[in-house]
Parts: structure tokens; sequence; C-alpha cells
């Protein structure tokens, strides 16, 4: 939690305000009771009306002091809190984006939503509750001490027995709340988690009619969630009625001393009511304290959450020494070898190979053979284990790399379409001019259907892409990849989703407009990659083989069953394409 202070300096102003305005409400609420008794004993007793105007007088513009002061506090506090919040939330969004797949796969999306909205939420709350009673609970109780000391030390002798009482009632809540709250954020967690699967793959649920099975699962989780909730909501219900209870038998000691003493003549019935009250505001003071301590358990294992991202270093940062070289689109993978973090075996083994500009470079094999990784680890998603990549003769790893990625057009597998229009999710907020913007999306028939809607590229998209086939996502995938004229392009298996007639339509146009670019093609279909200038041939994580489509037929046996997997002999030496 010290940690958090840190963020206050950016509100130092308003917290030192805030701070100002609870102390002087404070004294004026220590000042109340005594104003009270003087009205009971010097007024009232001795039936002085104009003394009790002029004190009651006094206690109305106290009052309105106080209560202005409250409410300023109140507001202030609240700046403070919500800008601490926001000052988090966008700490968090700029470090998850500088995280690279690998911390990416560290914390699970759903714990990552969860850390930047409720463990923030938990923080923002406990700063105000910081602001308004840190410095008010404990002005409380010792002014409380002072003040009942002051009109009757005797009965303030009660305070003995009571205070470390409820101080002691706290500690063991205190010990048992904080592991509870570790579990109850664990437990969102894990609730956000199946929300977030339910919600992205309501097809595949309702293709498999799991329906049923979703449910249940979720059903467990959430009543794991509330069960929790519960048990924090028993603990902190017990534990107030408990506090009211030894407040009310410390009320009732008073009265019982104090009756006794004003009967005896040594004490007057204004001091003794002064004397309840301050009791009373000390004990209340001491319920705002554990509220704070109770709060603050909750909201240090937020912290704690919240500071694991932000002290997660990434794994991937812009090199030292950089070097940015004139980028012309020559790749070339020198004995590459790369194992995913945590994992036993490695992807890819001593990958070799070397794509050059005006060149098509097709990367095809089984699933899991280690395809999509190669494209990665050029984009530099992850660091590679052993051996270099080299872009025009630099090591990647020595490039910026907004430099890097600037230089390549990814169109992934599977496309991220936003919810925007169809020209806006192929801009993806760079600075593309129309004319380029129309051209790429001609090139990549976007167009064609685009064309058909109400407001053509101005169409908007709903989420996720929910409003338009796989196809057209795949499409504008393509064309987002492409505006902006890179001179290196990644295709992942892109053309899977697309027809094999719209597959050989766009790739026939696509590849003439890339003609002087260095392009890497992985794909699935023999037809998609049977003319490429080199065809590596992946098998479990090792290069089987690189040539052309025929050479490769008639010398490699691993290249040769996926083709004739997929298309008749006949068709697979006589070349031709299904292009046709």
């Amino acid at each position: 939690m010290i940690k958090i202070f840190a963020y206050l300096k950016n509100y130092k102003w308003l917290a030192i305000l805030t701070i100002a305005l609870v102390v002087f409400e404070s004294f004026v609420t220590l000042y109340l009771p005594d104003l009270m008794s003087k009205i009971v004993d010097r007024g009232i007793v001795t039936g002085n009306v104009k003394y009790i105007w002029q004190v009651g007088g006094k206690m109305l513009l106290f009052s309105g002091l106080g209560i202005a002061a409250m409410i300023l506090a109140s507001y202030t506090s609240a700046t403070v809190s919500t800008g601490v919040g926001k000052d988090l939330r966008e700490d968090l969004f700029r470090k998850v984006q500088s995280f690279s797949l690998a911390e990416m796969d560290k914390f699970s999306t759903a714990s990552l939503i969860t850390r930047t909205t409720n463990d923030v939420a938990q923080i923002q709350q406990v700063v105000f509750m910081m602001l308004r009673m840190v410095i008010r609970a404990p002005t409380l109780a010792i002014g409380g001490v002072v003040m009942a000391l002051n009109k009757s030390p005797s009965l303030t002798k009660v305070l003995l027995i009571t205070v470390p009482l409820t101080l002691g009632v706290f500690y063991v809540i205190y010990k048992i709340a904080v592991p509870m709250f570790q579990k109850l954020q664990e437990k969102i967690d894990k609730l956000s988690l199946i929300i977030r699967e339910r919600v992205t793959g309501v097809r595949v649920i309702r293709a498999f009619d799991r329906d049923e099975y979703e449910k249940e699962r979720f059903e467990k989780a959430n009543v794991d969630l509330t069960n929790t909730s519960l048990k924090i909501n028993r603990l902190m219900a017990f534990s107030f009625p408990l506090i009211n209870i030894i407040m009310n038998f410390t009320i009732v000691a008073i009265i019982w001393f104090g009756a006794k003493q004003i009967d005896l003549g040594k004490l007057q019935v204004g001091s003794m009511m002064a004397v309840i009250q301050y009791v009373m505001q000390i004990m209340f003071a001491l319920i705002f304290i554990s509220s704070i301590f109770i709060f603050m358990s909750r909201a240090s294992v937020s912290a704690k959450r919240i500071f694991e991202v932000l002290e997660t270093e990434p794994s991937i940062l812009d090199p030292k020494d950089q070097i940015v070289p004139e980028i012309k689109g020559v790749i070339e993978f020198e004995n590459v070898s790369f194992t995913y973090p945590g994992a036993r075996e490695p992807v890819l083994k001593n990958i070799s190979f070397k794509a050059e500009p005006g060149k098509i470079t097709a990367i095809i094999g089984s699933t899991g053979s280690g395809k999509t990784t190669i494209l990665n680890l050029i984009m530099r998603f992850y660091n590679i284990t052993e051996g270099s990549i080299k872009l025009d003769g630099v090591d990647i790893r020595k490039i910026p790399l907004n430099v890097l990625r600037s230089s390549i057009g990814y169109a992934p597998q599977r496309p991220i379409i936003f919810a925007t229009t169809i020209a806006e999710n192929i801009r993806f907020g760079r600075n593309i001019t129309d004319e380029d913007l129309l051209e790429a999306a001609d090139t990549a028939k976007v167009l064609e259907f685009a064309s058909k809607m109400p407001e053509g590229l101005n169409t908007e998209i709903a989420q996720g892409g929910t409003n338009i086939s796989g196809g057209q996502k795949q499409r504008i995938s393509i064309a987002r990849a492409i505006v902006s004229k890179p001179k290196i392009y990644l295709f992942d298996d892109t053309f899977s989703a697309l027809d094999f007639k719209t597959d050989a339509r766009i790739r026939r146009k696509l590849l003439n407009k890339l003609k002087d670019a260095t392009v890497i093609i992985v794909a699935q279909r023999v037809a998609t990659i049977m003319h490429a200038d080199q065809i590596i041939v992946l098998k479990d994580g090792e290069i089987k083989g690189i040539g052309k489509h025929e050479e490769l037929l008639k010398h490699n046996q691993v290249y040769r069953e996926i083709v004739l997997s997929q298309i008749s002999e006949e068709e697979a030496f006589g070349g031709v394409n299904n292009d046709a």
C-alpha cells in the first residue's frame, strides 16, 4: 500500500487541503459536546435563557462551519481518489501495452481486466477513506480522550476496559479477513475468465450444445464467489453489533457511575452528558479505524496484484545500442531455436532460411509444426532462445521495435476487427490517405462487399465483427496489412477463410502489387503456395525441406504427403493450380 502514496504527489495540494478540512471538522465535532455541557450546566440548570441563546448560537455557527468543511472535504477527497484511480489505470494500460506475448501469457486476459477495473476500484475507495478517516478517526479518538478526561477523569477510566476489548475484536477480524480478501480477488478473476470465454466462445458452445455445461461452470464459480463474499459479509455483520454492544455497555457504565457522582455532588449533569458524547466519539473513531484496516487489507491485496503487473519488466525492450538499417526487406534466420516460456521442449529447432525482396517465401506444415511461431519471432513478439534473426544484415534485437514493426504488414490467422467503421479498421489509427485506403480496399476485395452496404467503407462494424462474415473480416485484415505499403508482408494462413475463387483473385492482384516486397506466407492450402519462389516444409519444429513446388514434390516425402492429401497427383505434378 505504501507504493500507492506515490500516486498522491500529483494531487498533494488537494490532499493537504482535504486533511486541513478534516482536522477542522474534527475539532468542531470535539468542541460541540463541550458547548452542550455548558448550556446544560450554566443555562438550563440555572434558567439563564440569555446564556442558552448565546451558546446555542455559537453551536449553530460551528455546526454550519463543520458541515461546510465536511462537504468540501468530501469533494476534494473524491477528486484525489478518482485521480489516483485514473493514473493507476493509465499506468496499467501502458504497462500491458509494453508486454510481450510472454508476459501476456503469464497474466491471463481476464486477470489483467480485473486488475485494471476491480482492483483499481478498491484502491480508489481506500484512498477516499484514508483522506477522510485516517486523520479524522485518530483526531477524534485522542481528542475525545483528552476532552473526556478534562470533564471527568473518573468516568473516563471506563475506557481502560472497553478500548482494549474493542481493539482486540478488530485485530481478530483483521487476521481472518486478509486471507479471505485474497481468495475473493482470485475468485473474481476466475469468474471474469469464465464470462469472457462464454461470450467470446458463444458459437462453439452452441455448436456443441454445451450451454448447460457452461451454465453449470458459471454457476459453480458464481456460487464459490458468492459464498466467499458471504463469509466476509457475515464477519463484518458480526463485528459491528459486537462493537455496538461494547459501546452500549460503556455508556450504561458511565451513566451508572455518573449518576452516583451527581448524587454526591461531585459531577454536573452536563459534564456527564459531554463524557457520554466523547466516549461515543471515541468508540466511533475506533470503528472508523477498524474499517480502514479492514478495507486496507482488501486494498493491500489489490495493490499487490496491481504492482505485480506494474513491476513486471517486459522481456522485450528497445535495445540500448540501437541500429537503424535502411530497410530493404532481407530476412535471414540463422540456426534459430525457440522454446516457449515454461515449456520443456523447443517448438523450433535450428531453423535457417533467407527471405528476399521480390520473392515469395511460403511456409507449410502440419498443425503445431511452428509456422506461426516463425512469424511471431520475426515481429519479435518473443525473443529467440538460440541463433539470430537478421533484417538487412542487422540482428532484429538491435533494431528499435517501432522501426522493425512499422516495416512489416501483418495479417493474422484470426483477424481482429474493432468496433468502428470498415475504413477505420483498415487505417487502424495511422495517417493513411484516402487514395491509399481505396487502393488497399480494392486489392483485398473489400470494396466488393462494402459497396453493397448503405454507408460503404464508412459502415460501422459491430464488436468483434459479428455483422460481417469470416471471409469479409479476413479481407479487411489483409487491407490493413498492405495499406501502409511496408517492405515486408507476413500472411499467417490469411486466406483460409476465403473460398478458392476469392482466394485466387485476391492473391493474384495482391502479389502483383507486392512484387518488389518481401512476402512470407504461412498456409495450410497447397494451392495457395504452389507458385512461391521457395517453400519451407516444417515438421515438429524442424525444416524438412526448402525449394520450389516441383522440386519438393519429387524429392521431399513430407511435402509430397501434404500435397497429395489435398489435390490429385495429376494436378500436383502438372502444376495445375486451383486458381482456375
